[in-house]
C-alpha cells in the first residue's frame, strides 16, 4: 500500500526537531516519585497542561487522583462521527539510584551519538511527546479526518496504576474503540502484555537476643524455605508452560526483604519477631491466576507441616491478567501496515514482558490496546536509560500515518458501529 497525499500531509508534519526538544524538556523535570520530599509527577503534568493549552488551544481535564498527582485527559474532536482513537502514556518514572553511577545527567536529557539521556527517556517521556504531537497535527491539520482523537496522559504506572484505574472508573474510556500506548518496545508491535500477581509474604517468629537464638524463632530462616520454594515452582512452572512466543516464560521473583519489617529499628543482636516480602510474579497464557495463588498458598501449608514453629500467610494485593488482541485487530494490522509503507520493512511482532496501562484498558473495557514505542526494551529502570533520536521520530510518523488510516473518512472493517450515537466524555 502506497502513502498517498492526505496521509503525507500527517506524516510530513511531524517536526524532529520539535520532537526532541519536547522530549529533553520532560526529561528535565524530575517526576521520581519521592515520599520523603513530596515529589511527584506534578510538575511535568503543569508543563504539560501549559503546553496544551499553548500549542493545542484546548483546555485540558485535570483529574487529582492523590495529592499533587493528576491525571491529563485531552481530546481533540474532528467534529464528525467516528471512531475514538486514545494514545495513553505515563508521567512517572522510576528512581535513578546512585547518580554516581551514570555517565550523563539523570535529568540532564543530554544528546550523544544520537541519543538522548535521562532518567525516563524512553519510559515513557519519548512516548508522551510522540503523543502530545500526535494530537497537535490532528488538532491543526487541514486534511479531513473523522472522530477523535483522546489522549490520556496519567500518574503512577510505575506502581499500583492507580491513575489508569481512576481513568477509566471516571469513564474516560468508554468511548475509546482502539489505544495505542507508545511504551518502549523499539518499535516492535506488541500484541500481548504479561500478566502480574503482586504478593506480600508475611512470616512471625518471636523475637529473641542474637546471642541466644533458641529461645526465640528466626522468621528469616523460614522466610529462606519460602524464597526456596517459590524458586522450585517457578522452575516448574518454566517447564510445564513452556515459552510463549510473545511473552517468554513466566517468573516468581522476591523484589524487598524486610527483617524487621519496615518502621521498626532493626539491631544487629536481635532477631526479629517478623520478616516481610514482596514478590512480583509474572504469567503467560499457559497460566491460570487462580490456580497459581491456590498452589503458591499450599506451599505455605506444606512447609508448616514439617516445622511446628513456621507461621507465615501471604496476602495476594493486585491482579493483572495477561491481555492481548490477534494481528488481525484492526489497530494493529493498520499500524503494520504504516510500518512497512514508512520504513520498507515488515514489523516485528511481539509481547510486552510486563504489564502496562494498557493492561486495564484491556482488562477492563475490552478495548484493543497495541504497544508501540520507541526505545530498547531492556533500557528501562537501568542507569544510562536513553532514547534513540531516529527511533523516536521514527515512531512519531508511525503514529501519525496509523492515526491518520485509523480516522479515515472513508468506510473501513474497523467501524462497525453506529458513529450518530452521543460519545462524548
Amino acid at each position: 500500500m502506497m502513502v498517498d497525499a492526505r496521509e503525507a500531509a500527517f506524516v510530513h508534519a511531524v517536526n524532529k526537531e520539535e520532537l526532541v526538544s519536547l522530549i529533553q524538556d520532560l526529561v528535565r523535570i524530575d517526576s521520581v516519585i519521592r515520599p520523603d520530599s513530596g515529589n511527584t509527577e506534578h510538575n511535568v503534568a503543569r508543563y504539560i497542561i501549559d503546553w496544551v493549552r499553548r500549542e493545542l488551544g484546548i483546555e485540558p481535564i485535570v483529574c487529582e487522583v492523590a495529592p499533587n498527582r493528576e491525571n491529563i485527559i485531552v481530546t481533540v474532536d474532528s467534529g464528525r462521527p467516528g471512531p475514538c482513537l486514545m494514545i495513553e502514556g505515563h508521567m512517572d518514572v522510576v528512581s535513578e539510584g546512585d547518580r554516581t553511577a551514570w555517565t550523563y545527567d539523570p535529568f540532564g536529557a543530554k544528546i550523544v551519538d544520537g541519543k538522548l539521556y535521562g532518567r525516563g527517556s524512553c519510559d515513557m517521556k519519548a512516548g508522551d511527546a510522540i503523543a502530545l504531537l500526535t494530537a497537535k497535527i490532528f488538532r491543526h491539520t487541514d486534511q479531513l479526518w473523522i472522530g477523535k482523537i483522546r489522549l490520556g496522559i496519567v500518574c503512577d504506572e510505575e506502581n499500583m496504576m492507580i491513575g489508569i484505574k481512576h481513568y477509566i472508573k471516571n469513564g474516560y474510556a468508554d468511548d475509546v474503540d482502539a489505544c495505542l500506548v507508545p511504551e518502549p518496545e523499539e518499535n516492535n508491535l506488541c500484541i500481548r502484555m504479561k500478566g502480574a500477581i503482586r504478593a506480600i509474604v508475611r512470616v512471625h517468629g518471636k523475637m529473641a537476643h542474637g546471642a541466644m537464638p533458641l529461645t526465640g524463632i528466626n522468621p528469616n530462616i523460614r522466610l529462606a524455605h519460602i524464597i526456596l520454594a517459590f524458586e522450585e515452582f517457578e522452575r516448574q512452572e518454566k517447564e510445564r508452560c513452556g515459552t510463549d512466543p510473545y511473552l517468554g516464560l513466566p517468573s516468581v521473583t522476591f523484589t524487598v526483604i524486610q527483617a524487621p519489617p519496615a518502621g521498626t529499628p532493626a539491631q544487629l543482636n536481635v532477631m526479629p519477631s517478623e520478616a516481610v516480602a514482596y514478590v512480583d510474579i509474572r504469567t503467560t497464557l499457559a497460566q491460570n491466576h487462580d490456580v497459581v495463588r491456590e498452589k503458591l498458598k499450599g506451599l505455605l501449608g506444606n512447609l508448616a507441616k514439617d516445622d511446628p514453629d513456621f507461621k507465615a500467610d501471604i496476602e495476594f494485593i493486585e491482579d493483572r491478567p495477561v491481555v492481548g488482541i490477534s494481528e488481525d485487530a484492526p489497530i494493529a494490522s493498520i499500524s503494520a501496515q504504516a510500518y512497512r509503507d514508512l520504513t520498507g520493512k515488515d514489523p516485528i511482532w511481539n509481547g510486552v514482558p510486563g504489564a502496562t496501562d494498557g493492561t486495564f484498558l484491556s482488562a477492563w473495557k475490552n478495548i484493543p490496546c497495541l504497544v508501540n514505542g520507541p526505545g530498547p526494551r531492556h533500557i528501562p529502570h537501568h542507569t544510562d536509560e536513553y532514547v534513540g533520536i531516529e527511533e523516536s521520530y521514527e515512531c512519531a510518523q508511525i503514529y501519525a500515518l496509523t492515526a491518520s488510516r485509523f480516522l479515515a473518512p472513508e468506510s473501513s472493517d474497523h467501524r462497525k458501529k453506529d458513529w450518530t450515537r452521543d460519545t462524548s466524555c
